[in-house]
């Protein structure tokens, strides 16, 4: 709790106990609303926790805030239900009591949500072994069960607890849960026969009929259609949007099956269920008398049928009763409706004992038949305090348990606080509280209270009605001060009142109740020929098993969930002052608050409240030596605590005002930040001089087994050394010796040495004949071998990579071998000059002329340049020429004149013309001139 003080102005204070205006209502209700706004729907009143439903999901139930809040201090943490739940367990464990969580409200304020939620997380805090997995699956698995028989769709609540339900967890002297027993309370049972407009029956009958498998339905003779059946059509909202009745079947079948119900079990139950569905659709009419007839036996075969009783005893029971005349019973036949009122009277008594034979069944369950001793934590979820525009017997009911239990939570408050104040030494201050005894005496008081009023009546000889009853309210009750009818009323209150109503003042407030129907709800009675006459009545039933209850409650240690609705709309986010203004009033939330605020606000044990603040006290921080409450001492009087501001009790310091506590924690705020940079300051030195001191001895380590790693592997390095010379050595005597253990390696060594050299030095050309390594003895053969290879790989090597013109030189230089080898003494030298196509060219004239001059390449100034020649087979020595070269692009016929070269660096020219007769000669210009005569041009 604390911690978050520091946050108080922007969320509110998460105690209300340290609410400075604990007498203002209005100041309760400002804290409560700023908290809802931050999405903060949890608040203490000590150790009393107040939930406001936000009507959406918030984030705050993850397995992350379970673990959060394991084993945590109770107020170390933001106020939660996980928070309340574990402090319970650990209570629980430490003092080895038993325990209860009483959560209350209104319909629709999360009361069955809050138990949920307690249950899981006990599930998932408390130790884990197969065992108690199961038992613990059964718990869980009981809640939807339950909820589906026992919870209905309301005006205000689409999932309404429709009973009571007290539900023991029971643990062994380890903390484990080992069993659990389930104790249920008035059920709604007139639900099952009529339902208000807006509102459903119970969901196990829209499961049943939406979900159920066709074959399961065939057997139990329904259709898969809510509106055939009268008990699930007069409230007009079969089909609800926020719930999932195909899924919520399958949801309970398979809680069944955990919960250990075999197939027997749940086709007896689910038959009996049908059965009321059935029988609601039995109808009567009336015959010339006004008798009772029934129109159709189909639906009463069925009931017959899933029931295992005969259709004649059934329709009997539904047409007559039995009366006694002249010593003998005799059939009377009932009005249509007196047969309608038998039917719903059989229908509520059939599911009621199927409730109870439900709860029965989950208690063999979970029962855990060990004798060891066990400890338990209780929880009671119970109606909250209920007004509607019209309040019949259910809410006169479930308004006297809210007295019984207000009565009770304050007395054991005020106990809890009593005992607390003497455990410590500390004197106690009375409290002044309002005492509702006053009206649970009216109610519940032997032979005047409300109770024996009405069983009297219900038993008396005569015709007794609810005006007859409300007659002798107003006999016996007429000066009581909590008490008013229209009779005993003033002329303004009867304004308010009808003359079938009576107003009690609640310590909640003013309810008037109709008693339209008390005395049939009282009675709960089938006729005498299906169910003989009790004795007691329902409300003095539920009076005695209220009792029992506050018998066991008053056992145990008492932690209280108090849940309230944000508004009537289940809108997100929406706070209704009213609304929640007559919830807190109604659930006692005020007069909790003053009775904690009757003497001191805060209080908590001299080691807690030691370790938070010590470090505003110099004489207590770092570490206080002495005994914690010397220490609290010093600490408070160094912060200047005023006499009248706190006392020192045996255990713990009791702080009187809220605003001591808050001036205080922003003083450690204050100190938490110097601190803070203190604390880092010496942390990251200490740190880095750990870090240092780490790479220091680090950094020594893996130098050693560096160092003996390095001195390893050299150790082992020269022994190998030794060994492979050892070897070496004695191969190199007996290398010349056959092959053996000895010389293996050296021999396999030296032709490894000379295939490597060898292959670094292989000749590169085919007539390298010289350079091919000589080899060792060893590899002599071997070695020819591989030179034969060698050489025939060059060879095709060689060959592969010839072209076709070199292939034509090649065999132009095998006719030349052929003509000239050891005849021309020049010949060798020629060898290597590769051949080309052609080294000349040819040019001549276009005219008539005979001549041609051959072009060669010249490669040395000295030598004679081109020649030009006469033939008079012109075009037959070129042609010739040309296809010899294959290089007929070569000749060039060209006009006018042709320039060669003498030599080289030296030019000539040939001109070309026409005259009367052919000549050659030499020109003055110096060039060879050719006339060419006119016969040859135009032949």
């Amino acid at each position: 709790m604390e911690g978050a003080l520091i946050a108080r102005d922007r969320v509110g204070i998460q105690d209300f106990v340290l609410l400075d205006a604990h007498n203002s209502e209005t100041a309760f209700l400002d804290n409560l609303k700023k908290r809802f706004t931050e999405d903060l729907i949890y608040t203490y009143i000590g150790t009393l926790l107040i939930s406001v439903n936000p009507y959406k999901e918030l984030d705050i139930y993850t397995k992350k805030q379970m673990d959060l809040y394991m084993g945590v201090n109770f107020f170390e943490l933001p106020p939660h239900i996980y928070a309340l739940a574990d402090n319970v367990y650990h209570t629980m464990l430490s003092e080895a009591n038993n325990n209860f969580i009483l959560i209350s409200g209104e319909s629709g304020a999360g009361k069955t949500e809050a138990s949920k939620k307690i249950l899981q997380y006990y599930a998932v805090s408390c130790p884990s072994s197969t065992l108690l997995d199961t038992v613990r699956d059964r718990m869980l698995m009981s809640n939807p069960v339950l909820e589906a028989f026992g919870n209905a769709k309301t005006m205000k609540n689409d999932n309404s607890s429709r009973f009571g339900k007290y539900m023991d967890i029971q643990f062994d002297c380890q903390g484990d849960a080992v069993g659990g027993h389930i104790l249920s309370y008035l059920l709604e049972k007139s639900r099952v026969v009529h339902q208000n407009h807006g509102e459903r029956n119970f969901h196990i009958f829209y499961q049943l009929v939406e979900g159920g498998e066709e074959d399961l339905l065939r057997h139990l003779g329904l259709e898969k259609d809510t509106k055939r059946y009268s008990y699930l059509v007069q409230g007009e909202c079969s089909n609800v949007s926020s719930i999932n009745d195909k899924n919520d079947w399958k949801t309970v079948k398979n809680a069944l099956s955990v919960i250990d119900f075999d197939a027997n079990d749940i086709e007896h139950l689910f038959g009996i269920i049908a059965s009321v569905l059935h029988l609601g659709n039995v109808h009567f009419d009336g015959d010339t008398k006004g008798y009772a007839t029934l129109n159709t036996n189909a639906a009463l075969r069925w009931v017959s049928k899933l029931l295992g009783i005969h259709v004649q005893v059934l329709h009997e029971a539904l047409t007559f009763r039995k009366i006694e005349a002249k010593s003998e019973e005799v059939l009377s036949p009932f009005t249509v409706d007196h047969a309608i009122y038998a039917r719903d009277a059989l229908a509520k008594a059939i599911y009621g004992r199927a409730f109870t034979w439900l709860v029965n069944r989950i208690n063999e369950s979970l029962e855990n038949k060990d004798s060891g001793r066990k400890t338990v934590i209780g929880l009671l979820d119970i109606y909250g305090f209920e007004v509607f525009s019209v309040n019949s017997f259910e809410q006169f009911c479930i308004n006297y348990c809210n007295e019984k239990l207000q009565q009770l939570f304050i007395q054991l408050t005020l106990k809890a606080e009593q005992e607390e104040y003497e455990a410590e030494g500390i004197g106690w201050e009375p409290v002044q509280f309002f005492n509702n005894k006053i009206i649970c005496d009216l109610v519940e008081e032997k032979h005047r209270g409300i109770i024996s009023v009405l069983d009297e009546e219900c038993m008396r000889p005569g015709d007794a009605t609810d005006l007859t009853f409300l007659d002798k309210l107003e006999e016996k009750m007429g000066n009581h001060p909590h008490f008013v009818t229209y009779k005993l009323a003033d002329k303004k209150t009867r304004k308010s009142l009808e003359r079938g109503d009576f107003r009690l003042l609640h310590y909640a407030g003013e309810v008037t109740y109709c008693v339209v129907g008390f005395i049939d709800k009282n009675n709960d009675l089938l006729y005498k020929n299906i169910k003989d006459v009790s004795a007691l009545g329902v409300a003095t039933q539920f009076k005695n098993s209220l009792l029992r209850l506050t018998e066991i409650l008053t056992a145990k240690e008492a932690w209280y969930v108090r849940c309230l609705k944000s508004n009537d709309n289940k809108q997100p986010g929406k706070f209704d002052e009213v609304l929640v203004r007559h919830q807190v009033k109604y659930l006692g939330l005020m007069e909790h608050l003053r009775v904690r605020r009757a003497g001191f606000a805060y209080r908590r044990r001299y080691e807690v409240f030691l370790k938070r603040y010590k470090a505003l006290c110099p004489a207590t921080w770092p570490h206080w030596k002495g005994v914690p409450s010397d220490g609290v001492e010093k600490l408070v009087q160094h912060l200047g605590y005023q006499p009248d501001e706190y006392k020192m009790g045996k255990t713990k310091i009791f702080i009187r005002y809220a605003r001591t506590l808050f001036a205080t924690e922003d003083a450690f705020e204050i100190c938490k930040h110097e601190l803070a940079t203190r604390i880092q300051a010496k942390y990251k030195g200490y740190r880095a001089k750990g870090e240092f001191r780490k790479q220091k001895e680090a950094a020594t380590k893996i130098e050693t087994c560096w160092r003996g790693v390095q001195a390893r592997k050299e150790r082992d390095r020269r022994a190998w050394a030794v060994k492979i010379i050892k070897q070496f050595i004695k191969g190199y005597i007996t290398r010349r010796e056959a092959k053996t253990t000895d010389n293996s390696e050296y021999l396999a060594f030296v032709r490894q040495s000379y295939l490597n050299r060898l292959k670094d030095n292989l000749p590169k050309t085919v007539l390298d004949k010289t350079t091919w390594l000589t080899p060792p003895p060893v590899m002599t053969e071997t070695s020819e071998i591989l030179r034969q290879l060698h050489t025939r790989m060059m060879v095709r090597k060689y060959v592969r990579g010839i072209t076709p013109q070199k292939k034509a030189q090649l065999q132009q230089k095998v006719v030349t071998s052929g003509i000239f080898k050891g005849k021309k003494d020049s010949y060798p030298s020629s060898i290597a000059v590769p051949f080309v196509d052609t080294r000349i060219s040819a040019s001549l004239s276009n005219l008539g002329d005979s001549v041609m001059i051959l072009h060669v390449a010249l490669n040395d100034p000295k030598q004679k340049g081109d020649m030009i020649l006469q033939c008079d087979h012109l075009f037959e020595a070129l042609t010739k020429l040309a296809m010899i070269a294959n290089k007929q692009n070569n000749i060039k016929v060209v006009q006018g004149s042709i320039k060669f070269e003498i030599q080289a660096g030296k030019e000539g020219g040939v001109d070309f013309s026409v005259g009367q007769e052919p000549m050659i000669y030499k020109g003055k210009n110096g060039h060879l001139m050719v006339v060419s005569d006119y016969f040859h041009i135009f032949a």
